[in-house]
């Protein structure tokens, strides 16, 4: 089966992201990123598939997941209502200034353990499910710090069960890296305005259908597809951050305010006033 590296965007200055709800029991997306993974889902039963390891779970479920370890969205599947999220550390969120702190040294430790993949059991779910979901509320040093203690408690977990005896290795195309990372970084450099299809084929030194192949095969999206993706996920942070629906529409790359309702309601099941009231309320 064919892994797909993922590229992710922390916020300028954070080693954490977050990705809540992101919706995509649709898609089927087997993949691996450099990033730590906690992916915490609640309200449904789906399958957990990382790396060889291949299991169901039963309403809930809360894993940690290492660098490279390949692994299906935990979400495939799910027709339910359900809630997810999802947080991904920086490679390097210890290193430097912390490598050798004692007080850190279990979080350490568990961080190694994660190359394994592991998965806890109900009480610990039930003791850091409400405080996951409530990360979204928090940013910079307090997140940082949340985590931390979140990690801490992960590390000291007496329901804890590795997902593969030996730590999992992933063996993938640097040639396909190499090439992704371009065209995710021109994506970042360029959503803004008009993409033509013609300069990032011409980047990835592909011809046109056979660029628009590559990038399907890749991905499991059209390059249109993941441009809409990308955009809506940077109207969703104005949507957030106190801007109105218009200012998000342009300001993310969308030239139709129509086409934006329509594309946003696709990706995410709900439409743009009903996001931004959504998360208000919480």
């Amino acid at each position: 089966m064919k892994t797909e590296l993922e590229h992710i965007n922390p916020a300028k200055g954070s080693s954490v992201s977050l990705m809540i709800n992101p919706n995509l029991s649709d898609f089927f997306f087997w993949h691996f990123h450099p990033e730590f993974e906690l992916v915490y889902i609640e309200g449904a039963d789906g399958n957990r598939h990382v790396g060889k390891h291949h299991s169901v779970f039963k309403g809930s479920d809360l894993v940690l997941i290492g660098s490279y370890i390949p692994h299906l969205n935990f979400d495939y599947g799910i027709k339910s209502t359900y809630e997810k999220i999802v947080v991904h550390i920086q490679p390097d969120f210890l290193k430097g200034t912390f490598a050798d702190t004692p007080e850190l040294s279990n979080i350490h430790n568990l961080l190694q353990l994660s190359q394994h993949g592991i998965a806890f059991g109900s009480e610990t779910k039930k003791e850091l499910g409400p405080r996951l979901k409530k990360l979204e509320n928090r940013d910079g040093f307090d997140l940082f710090l949340e985590l931390l203690d979140i990690l801490n408690i992960l590390s000291s977990a007496k329901d804890s069960v590795l997902l593969h005896q030996e730590i999992v290795r992933n063996q993938f195309n640097s040639k396909d890296k190499d090439r992704l990372d371009k065209i995710y970084s021109f994506i970042e450099l360029n959503y803004r305005k008009q993409i033509k299809l013609e300069e990032v084929a011409e980047l990835s030194h592909l011809t046109k259908p056979a660029f628009c192949r590559y990038f399907k095969h890749m991905t499991k999206l059209t390059f249109t597809q993941f441009v809409n993706h990308y955009r809506v996920d940077q109207a969703k942070k104005l949507l957030l951050s106190g801007s109105n629906v218009t200012e998000a529409c342009f300001s993310s790359g969308f030239e139709s305010l129509s086409y934006f309702n329509r594309t946003f309601k696709k990706i995410t099941g709900t439409n743009p006033v009903s996001f931004r009231s959504r998360y208000q309320n919480r």
